[in-house]
């Protein structure tokens, strides 16, 4: 067991899969001659050449269809962008041409690929450079959508989508993630999608979160286990398909459930795991659903406001403890 950052944690993944099968490669923004705009794939263009770590030019929209049309053919490429909010550029290959290959030729062509980036705010980058995608692309049939909190889950969760998805695989990092430290096994793992983890165990609610939003989840339930509230705590880590079975289970024990999400709240994640919980648990819930978003609006520049338009542990607690006192 070593530990690890981030960053590396994916660079592992990529490179382990990258040497069991000539296959994958990598390509995107600066991902070669200068490591990676984030240093993930550091080292990379060294062990495996230009042929499998490719420089793009700057044209999302060109090197995604490159990518597309590379995994119809039989390669399995890895795309990086330097920013999920880039992505909306390339949105008509992913929506139009990735999600609807397999359907659109009756099951003949599909679509292998790894699409990865950090997601999300990451402190003053200002309102185009800050939007979380998770519900956007959730939104498209035909792929699946990986958010993961950590190192560990994230190098077993991007082994998985490279080496045995079929489908298109969105991967959502964080740049404000990539230095933090894990505990890596030696050994090789996989970790199947769409399995739900439950980080803390608990008894009198249920704190559901995902990515960076897990920082603030675990951060809350340590604040309200000091004060005699006892928080189980699930991270999601696979978006679509969403594992709401797991939260279910838990919330059949806890009778509550708080939902902390950096998504905007229309249509959001939480939205959706909100409506699947009280369909199938109505009976196990003691207190209405709650949850805490990003502000409804573009993400402030100044740091002041932006801290205040996503959630934190403060309000977080706060929400629990009121929720709590309401509903005895």
């Amino acid at each position: 067991m070593r530990s690890i950052p981030f960053r590396e944690a994916l660079r592992e993944a990529m490179s382990e899969e990258m040497r069991r099968d000539d296959r994958v490669l990598l390509m995107g923004e600066e991902v070669a001659e200068y490591n990676g705009a984030y240093k993930v794939s550091q080292g990379m263009l060294a062990e495996f050449g230009a042929k499998r770590i490719i420089d793009t030019p700057i044209s999302e929209l060109g090197f995604t269809a490159v990518a597309v049309g590379a995994a119809q053919n039989g390669l399995r490429p890895i795309v990086e962008f330097m920013t999920w909010n880039f992505a909306v550029l390339p949105l008509d290959q992913i929506l139009n041409t990735a999600s609807k290959m397999l359907a659109m030729s009756g099951g003949q062509i599909g679509c292998p690929i790894v699409m990865r980036g950090p997601n999300g705010s990451a402190g003053q980058l200002g309102a185009q450079h800050s939007t979380a995608f998770e519900s956007y692309l959730a939104n498209i049939p035909g792929i699946k959508v990986v958010s993961p909190s950590n190192g560990y889950d994230a190098k077993g969760l991007l082994k998985q989508a490279i080496r045995y998805e079929e489908d298109p695989v969105m991967f959502l990092e964080s740049e404000v993630m990539y230095g933090d430290k894990s505990d890596v096994p030696d050994e090789e793992y996989y970790i199947p999608l769409g399995k739900a983890d439950v980080k803390k165990v608990g008894r009198d609610i249920t704190i559901v979160s995902y990515n960076k939003m897990m920082k603030v989840a675990l951060g809350a339930a340590a604040e309200l286990e000091k004060e005699g509230i006892s928080a189980e705590v699930v991270d999601l880590r696979t978006i679509r398909p969403l594992d709401w079975m797991t939260v279910l289970e838990s919330v059949k024990k806890t009778n509550r459930l708080v939902i902390i999400e950096e998504q905007w709240p229309f249509a959001s994640v939480s939205s959706e795991l909100s409506y699947r919980i009280q369909k199938e648990g109505f009976d196990y819930l003691d207190a209405p659903i709650r949850r805490i978003t990003s502000a409804d609006a573009p993400m402030h520049y100044a740091p002041n406001l932006a801290a205040l338009a996503i959630p934190d542990v403060a309000r977080s607690v706060s929400l629990v403890k009121e929720l709590m006192q309401q509903y005895k």
